[in-house]
């Protein structure tokens, strides 16, 4: 009797896949929850705007108040663009290894279903105008950590503010003790940096760290309002299975439609400084 090959004999692999595929997307993705996001359909552009400000003059007792103008001018744009991966998996693959590979295929694919999120947003940072601290070669210092935190409250960037630095920017702060603090009168904040080596609160702004910064003598980190970023979801990561018959296999199709990009770059400092390993 001819065996025939359907979607039931690798529905619940798929299913098992796709539930762990973004288990792990969202145990890896820094950045998705630190900006500002936006849910739609279809692929049409979402702008924003941005009105003058107004001038506020004395006047006295007689004088008629004059109408000052106030109108929007298109700001940043969103623009959506569709993405995908695929696997093919062989029937004898499947046959014979499908634990091994369910469980490879989740990691992978949720893995890269982060990192393509992720590196995207991190690859704003250069475009934060609010102004740049650090200089590229340099170790990160405190210095330059307060200064971003700095000008984002002279450009009234809404709190509440986050800091996200490569691992290696994030070791020269991690090594080092805050301006003006000694071991001998204050131990417990050395303790408290290497209990938190991953994620930190300085001065009510939250560190991250985050393995998808390149190392490099020239690298950005960013201090920023949420509001300064913005990753715009049209259609969440989709899993499809699609038997090839002539190839005897089957595919495993990944596609997601989102934007992303700057969104109040006024409201974001660029932290440029090195980035290399320090062994």
């Amino acid at each position: 009797m001819t065996q025939i090959n359907t979607y039931s004999d690798i529905s619940s692999f798929v299913n098992t896949v796709w539930e762990d595929a973004f288990f792990v997307a969202r145990e890896n993705n820094v950045m998705a929850a630190l900006v500002t996001g936006f849910t739609g359909q279809g692929m049409g552009v979402r702008t924003n705007s941005d009105y003058n400000s107004v001038t506020v003059n004395a006047v006295s007792e007689s004088d008629d108040l004059t109408s000052q103008s106030f109108y929007p001018t298109t700001g940043q744009t969103l623009t959506p663009s569709e993405f995908g991966a695929q696997f093919f998996f062989t029937d004898q693959r499947l046959e014979s290894d499908i634990f091994g590979v369910r469980q490879d295929t989740s990691v992978e694919l949720g893995a890269a279903v982060a990192a393509s999120i992720d590196s995207k947003l991190l690859g704003l940072f250069d475009e934060l105008t609010a102004g740049t601290t650090g200089t590229a070669g340099s170790n990160l210092t405190w210095a330059n950590l307060f200064a971003a935190q700095s000008i984002l409250r002279a450009g009234f960037a809404p709190a509440p503010y986050v800091c996200v630095l490569s691992p290696y920017q994030w070791h020269c702060l991690g090594t080092a003790i805050a301006p003006g603090v000694t071991v001998t009168n204050a131990p417990e904040l050395q303790n408290s940096l290497a209990r938190n080596w991953f994620v930190a609160s300085v001065a009510g702004v939250d560190i991250y760290v985050d393995g998808n910064i390149a190392a490099g003598t020239s690298v950005f980190g960013a201090m920023f309002s949420p509001i300064s970023m913005a990753l715009d979801m049209r259609r969440a990561p989709r899993l499809e299975p699609e038997r090839d018959a002539s190839r005897r296999g089957w595919e495993v199709n990944i596609s997601m439609v989102y934007a992303y990009g700057v969104w109040r770059p006024a409201f974001g400092v660029a932290i440029n400084t090195a980035g290399t390993s320090p062994v």
